[in-house]
């Protein structure tokens, strides 16, 4: 069965509803969160996760507050929960402590944009003793060297980026990324979850047979942005099912 993945900015709009988020994802038949952790110079993001982030800067988006909504979603359900963030903020948190907490509060993966594997063997450490997974991001300009080395790294899914460039919804993907899917499937066994600029169901048709999954951020975010309340739980529904349809999963 395929995974439907999605992403929210933790914090935004604020802490309590990114909860209460998460709880409506789950209940509309997601299968994955990735909470994002906001950070001041996201240099893969595009403008809607850039605004959300900010707004979740500006109302206490911090490290330890994003492993305590970890930790109170987990007093109610068991949805597995990828953190998203860059390497500074949790550098300064202190790496060991991070995973130490990490573990604690209940995160199943991680996802570090901005390191690569063959720099990352101290976090790549700390992650497999806290049983969480690494995740990296697989890009359409990846060598096939390095497409190996990826590969031979990552402990979750492969982060398969369906673009060049930053985050953000598009109301089509690369003609030539059903090629690009149709190679790396090749290539591993592992996992593959497609993300960056998914929008809309009728992108996954052609594509889906290739990849475990799919991710929706920057879509789902504009909802968020947009309502509030009873209206916003209802709107995150409506948006879910055509996804799930087209998955297969309804």
């Amino acid at each position: 069965m395929k995974k439907l993945i999605c992403f929210i900015t933790c914090g935004f709009p604020d802490l309590k509803t990114t909860e209460k988020i998460v709880h409506v994802l789950e209940d509309a038949g997601v299968d994955i969160i990735e909470l994002g952790m906001p950070f001041s110079d996201p240099i893969a993001d595009g403008p809607v996760v850039q605004y959300a982030s900010q707004k979740a800067l500006e109302k206490k988006g911090t490290v330890k507050d994003i492993l305590s909504v970890v930790r109170h979603i987990r007093k109610k359900s068991n949805i597995p929960i990828v953190l998203m963030g860059y390497l500074n903020p949790v550098y300064h948190y202190g790496l060991k402590k991070f995973f130490n907490e990490a573990k604690e509060s209940g995160v199943s993966g991680l996802i570090i944009p901005d390191i690569i594997p063959e720099e990352s063997k101290l976090i790549k450490s700390l992650a497999k003793r806290a049983g969480i997974d690494l995740i990296y991001l697989l890009a359409p300009t990846t060598e096939p060297k390095r497409r190996k080395i990826i590969y031979n790294s990552t402990t979750g899914f492969v982060y398969v980026v369906s673009v060049t460039g930053i985050t953000g919804a598009r109301k089509e993907l690369p003609s030539g990324l059903a090629g690009f899917l149709k190679q790396i499937r090749r290539e591993t066994k592992k996992p593959l979850a497609l993300g960056f600029g998914i929008s809309q169901p009728k992108q996954v048709t052609k594509i889906k047979k290739y990849i475990d999954g799919i991710i929706i951020g920057s879509a789902l975010i504009k909802i968020i942005m947009r309502y509030r309340g009873a209206r916003l739980v209802s709107e995150i529904r409506k948006f879910i099912l055509p996804f799930r349809k087209e998955l297969g999963k309804v």
